[in-house]
């Protein structure tokens, strides 16, 4: 079984030190959520850069996750316009999970979305909180949109519902952020994340994608998953 959680915003320029927190309230809270899959709330992490060796990750050290981060800035001459990159992997899963979490982060771009994404792999049957994973993802990054999917969901929305990658959507749960949530259809029901969104839980996940495909369209309907203008000049919309 296989979810993608997703957060993505426009340019939001950030210090390493503020990218610093926002990783570190992102794993703790990961880890809390997924205890079956590190085989404890406070597993360790490991960083998979694009050259050299990896970095392992203790709980809490943030000192780490800084100099992550620089090493990550040094080797991309364009970082400090697209953003920060940076991949982590759960080490030492337990056997039939992996939890994998990208970010791209605290630039400017125009055309390029910063983003925060976590791709858990867990044995069939495991119930993941879909709703909450994507929740930690909005209150940890204060994305523009998000979204907890598969790849049922994906196809069902590009089918059905002429959906194209790249823009807004919803899965079986979705985070609009306040602008985007001004805009949903009379009598949407969604969860207030104060200060950061709206959480909708739209479908539990299983076959019937149904659900989701009419959430996708009366919310596209309303304007509520526009895509920001480009050339982006705001984080959200």
């Amino acid at each position: 079984m296989r979810r993608v959680v997703r957060g993505f915003w426009g340019p939001r320029p950030e210090s390493v030190e503020a990218l610093t927190g926002r990783w570190s309230t992102t794993l703790a809270r990961l880890a809390g959520l997924l205890p079956d899959a590190g085989g404890s709330d406070q597993p360790t992490w490991r960083t998979v850069p694009v050259t050299g060796s990896g970095r392992t990750l203790q709980p809490g050290d943030d000192a780490a996750l800084t100099e992550a981060l620089r090493t990550a800035q040094a080797a991309d001459d364009w970082s400090a316009a697209n953003g920060t990159s940076l991949r982590v992997l759960l080490a030492g899963p337990v056997p039939g999970w992996k939890v994998e979490v990208a970010g791209l982060a605290g630039g400017r771009p125009e055309f390029l979305l910063q983003s925060l994404v976590v791709t858990v792999v867990a044995p069939d049957g495991a119930r993941l909180p879909d709703a909450e994973l994507l929740a930690a993802v909005a209150e940890s990054w204060q994305p523009d949109h998000g979204d907890a999917t598969d790849r049922a969901v994906s196809a069902a929305l590009k089918k059905e519902a002429g959906f194209k990658v790249g823009t807004p959507s919803v899965g079986w749960a979705g985070f609009l952020s306040p602008g985007r949530a001004d805009r949903l259809p009379d009598g949407s029901d969604g969860r207030e994340l104060p200060g950061v969104g709206v959480l909708l839980d739209i479908a539990p996940p299983g076959d019937d994608t149904a659900p989701v495909v009419r959430a996708y369209e009366a919310l596209r309907d309303a304007g509520a998953l526009d895509p920001l203008p480009q050339p982006m000049d705001r984080p959200v919309l």
